[in-house]
């Protein structure tokens, strides 16, 4: 099975690419010659992490029966010094919120998610540390 993107470039340094008849549109900051009209392209490798695992866990809740009345999924990266500049390393922060949430259950769930389902995650894992925490709010 492969994927396949393709990137066309709109002028300075803007770029979209379409996938699955959705528009990604990354562009730079103003400083280094963008129009800041779109995300960067190295933050979409934490909206990528945050979806994916995001994804599996509300899955596996609701296949517990358990839903939570909010749910998100934050990342904090740290990005290194030198250039190339890349992460480091990935701390995934799961906000819940609601009634009858289960810590045991919310764990289990986030356990699935980083150690067998979600292949962003097991990508950057090779690459550098990812780790978690839970929080209930």
């Amino acid at each position: 099975m492969k994927q396949e993107t393709n990137l066309v470039w709109k002028g300075d340094m803007a770029f979209e690419s379409r996938i699955n008849d959705h528009l990604i549109r990354i562009d730079a900051s103003e400083e280094v010659g963008g129009h800041n009209t779109g995300m960067r392209p190295k933050t979409l490798m934490l909206t990528a992490l945050a979806g994916c695992t995001g994804m599996d866990v509300i899955s596996i809740l609701k296949k517990m029966k358990i839903e939570p009345a909010e749910f998100n999924v934050r990342v904090v990266a740290s990005v290194t010094e030198e250039h190339p500049k890349h992460y480091d390393g990935m701390h995934l922060i799961y906000e819940f919120r609601g009634e009858n949430l289960p810590e045991d259950k919310l764990k289990k769930a986030i356990d699935l998610s980083q150690d067998k389902y979600c292949g962003v995650s097991a990508v950057y894992k090779k690459a550098m540390p990812v780790t978690y925490e839970i929080r209930i709010l």
